[in-house]
């Protein structure tokens, strides 16, 4: 069973891979993922802000990540990966909720979502709203599901 801890200063290398090689797993070209590279690229700031996480499995590799950003008022789920070997394994459901949590200590009302195509059906699973497409923060031309999540519900899905 993996476990979440506070990302680490120096993590955002070994983070941002990690995010690149679970968008990868959805068979996206080359192109796309060079695109991408910004928007998955963990920073160091949000590392020191205390607004990114860390799932770890038994043996403590790394296999998955999860950042909470600002989105005016709300929070947003602004990056969650797990690493593909790692996928279908409750990672993903152990990162949400525990990004929920910081949100939630972070005194956010909602917390915002622009979902990958692959992960709507997970984003829903887990109790967000679906609100409408939005432009991708990545690809030029490109449109996302857009979900909002209540942090005031007394449960995370």
């Amino acid at each position: 069973m993996a476990t979440v801890r506070p990302a680490r200063p120096g993590e955002e290398a070994s983070l941002t891979a990690l995010c690149l090689r679970s968008k990868a797993h959805w068979g996206y070209d080359a192109e796309f993922m060079r695109l991408c590279v910004p928007s998955l690229t963990v920073e160091e700031r949000s590392i020191a802000e205390g607004r990114v996480l860390v799932a770890t499995d038994e043996t403590g590799q790394t296999v998955g990540t999860v950042s909470v950003g600002r989105n005016g008022d709300d929070a947003e789920l602004a990056l969650m990966f797990v690493e593909p070997t790692a996928m279908g394994g409750g990672t993903g459901r152990l990162l949400f909720e525990a990004a929920v949590g910081l949100a939630r200590k972070l005194g956010y009302p909602r917390m915002t979502i622009l979902a990958d195509v692959n992960a709507a059906r997970f984003y829903e699973r887990m109790g967000a709203r679906f609100l409408r497409n939005e432009p991708s923060d990545a690809i030029p031309g490109r449109v996302l599901p857009f979900y909002e999540y209540d942090l005031t519900s007394g449960a995370s899905s």
